[in-house]
């Protein structure tokens, strides 16, 4: 860290802690990004720094925790700052002393602080910018038709870049058969704009000491509250007591587990353009299944 970013960041916990923070140790904690624990003299804050051509991906960030803070029910870090300096973007978070779901009262409590979040809804689907999954662009702009946003904003973009990617062949014919037919999913089903977290798995969601459920590293928009429950499930799973709470807070409608793969299909083709050939295998097993009960 160079010493104009070292100041700049003090600078930005000083005003934003109120007192004169300094910082004393520096603590790497290894996720995507450089991710740091800043801590010294008036507390600790959490710091994320990138390459100042990334910092759309802090003011996506940035925007989208904002969003989620509006629900009481969970805590997400306050954002303290954000912005560039010496060819380095930054985002200064609120540090939480946060953990896994520990246990069985958590994952209930974290399960109902989800189904309140998703009681928060918007007048449109989608989100008035675009901003990112991940390290990926998520493309937005607002519509009132749900199953058009999905097809239009989330599985073409996908399919394209998968292309472009070299991946054809099948993946490309099922994928535009899918397109095709989602809308005769929601013949009967009418998902209210849902406030979503949007990149929802165990990796992004955590526990303070007493329970209060933790969301951070969003994915914001607004959409069908299916997305995030599904997601959830996509890579591990949640303890099944987070998913019994958010059922008993607002049972799922029929036809879920139908639309399940749907919505995920599109973080596994997030992950094949992110990641590469080793997801190829899973998206056309999804793709596939989705045209035989799309085509039955």
């Amino acid at each position: 860290m160079t010493p104009s970013l070292r100041a700049c960041l003090e600078g930005h916990a000083r005003d934003a802690l109120g007192n004169d923070f300094c910082i004393t140790d520096i603590t790497p904690l290894g996720r995507g990004e450089t991710t740091l624990k800043l801590a010294g003299m008036g507390g600790a804050v959490f710091a994320k720094l990138r390459p100042a051509s990334d910092s759309a991906m802090f003011a996506a960030e940035a925007e989208g925790l904002a969003a989620l803070a509006r629900c009481p029910a969970v805590k997400v870090p306050s954002v303290l700052a954000q912005g560039e300096d010496a060819g380095q973007a930054f985002l200064l978070l609120e540090w939480l002393e946060m953990g896994p779901l520990r246990d069985t009262a958590h994952a209930r409590r974290a399960g109902s602080a989800l189904a309140e979040l998703h009681r928060c809804t918007g007048e449109h689907f989608g989100w008035p910018r675009d901003n990112f999954i991940g390290n990926a662009p998520q493309s937005n702009g607002e519509s009132d038709h749900w199953a058009r946003f999905f097809v239009d904003h989330r599985l073409r973009p996908q399919l394209e870049k998968a292309a472009a990617g070299g991946f054809r062949g099948s993946l490309q014919k099922h994928g535009e058969a899918i397109c095709e037919r989602t809308p005769a999913l929601f013949l009967d089903y009418r998902p209210q704009p849902s406030l979503l977290h949007g990149d929802l798995w165990g990796g992004n969601l955590g526990a303070l000491a007493d329970g209060t459920p933790v969301l951070f590293d969003p994915a914001v928009y607004f959409g069908d509250r299916e997305t995030d429950v599904a997601m959830s499930e996509l890579f591990g799973g949640l303890p099944l007591a987070f998913y019994a709470a958010y059922r008993e807070a607002w049972p799922l409608n029929e036809g879920y587990e139908t639309r399940k793969p749907l919505y995920n299909l599109y973080h596994v083709l997030n992950h094949l353009n992110l990641f590469g050939r080793a997801y190829l295998g899973q998206a056309e097993r999804m793709a596939s299944g989705l045209v035989a009960t799309l085509t039955r």
